[in-house]
């Protein structure tokens, strides 16, 4: 497959991926009247407090959807420089859609587990944790903390993005136990546990990754790719196969989650062969350009 149907495949179900976060909460969660973790939890107590406390005529449509976008703008203005403009563009495409999928996706008046939340929390988090996964495995992000994550981890480097959501989930989920009922909380937190779970089953990468490739054609295409396409340097020595007594090179290369799909269809490219080790979570000190 060439690169450009592989990134056209890439941004094919990182939509899917979108649409199956905002079917799980609209269908699912919504209409039992639990709330999602990070910046789209915010965008559904902001819904709430417009629509129920402040009585706006918007009934008829979900308002978090048109929250999100907007919080996102003053976001992707922030961020424009920060990001590499491949992953920048996709981003604001995943944040569009998804935006129209949770304001579009009509949510049932009555859940079809309302008489079993434990269930709705459980389906609704492995299809909404699934899509988001999805959308990250692509090399995509649908916004919010991601972005905001990386702003952070640029300004001071022992945060994380796990950090942030953290800090973002206890002022949500303590500004809704002053305004709602315990289980009301107690059931969102649930959902924002499982939908975790499903995000991790899918998207294994973690922020920093450490690869190893081994290949016998590391031709200076291959490396001026790598370095064009993913702006990640390349340490490499000779290396001789014990078995065969064939020389080789070893490759090593330090990257992000979203870069890993990209690096190895890079090297399929050259050498379908190559042996690549991916090591993910380590730790890295140094000049090292981290991203999301």
């Amino acid at each position: 497959m060439s690169a450009g149907k592989n990134e056209v495949q890439k941004v094919i179900f990182s939509i899917l991926g979108t649409f199956l976060y905002a079917a799980g909460i609209n269908l699912f969660i919504v209409p039992i009247g639990l709330y999602t973790g990070g910046i789209v939890g915010i965008c559904q107590l902001v819904r709430t407090i417009l629509v129920e406390y402040m009585q706006l005529p918007f009934q008829n449509i979900d308002l978090s959807g048109i929250i999100y976008y907007l919080i996102n703008i003053p976001i992707f203005f922030i961020a424009i420089k920060k990001c590499g403009k491949w992953f920048f563009a996709k981003t604001v495409l995943c944040v569009t859609t998804m935006s129209l999928f949770l304001t579009l996706i009509p949510v049932p008046t009555e859940s079809p587990l309302a008489e079993d939340i434990l269930a709705a929390c459980v389906i609704g988090g492995i299809i909404s944790g699934f899509g988001t996964g999805l959308t990250l495995k692509m090399g995509s992000s649908a916004g919010g903390m991601d972005i905001i994550g990386l702003l952070l981890i640029r300004w001071k480097k022992d945060f994380s993005v796990g950090k942030v959501n953290l800090l973002v989930n206890i002022v949500l989920y303590g500004v809704c136990l002053f305004l709602f009922d315990i289980p009301v909380v107690l059931y969102s937190v649930i959902f924002a546990a499982i939908t975790s779970l499903a995000i991790d089953r899918v998207h294994t990468q973690n922020i920093n990754v450490e690869a190893t490739v081994i290949t016998k054609c590391a031709k200076e295409g291959m490396q001026e790719e790598v370095f064009r396409q993913l702006g990640r340097g390349i340490t490499k020595w000779k290396s001789l196969g014990a078995y065969t007594n064939e020389e080789s090179e070893v490759l090593y290369i330090m990257l992000s989650k979203y870069e890993v799909n990209q690096l190895k269809s890079i090297i399929k490219k050259y050498d379908q062969n190559a042996f690549i080790v991916i090591n993910e979570g380590v730790s890295v000190d140094g000049n090292y350009l981290k991203k999301l």
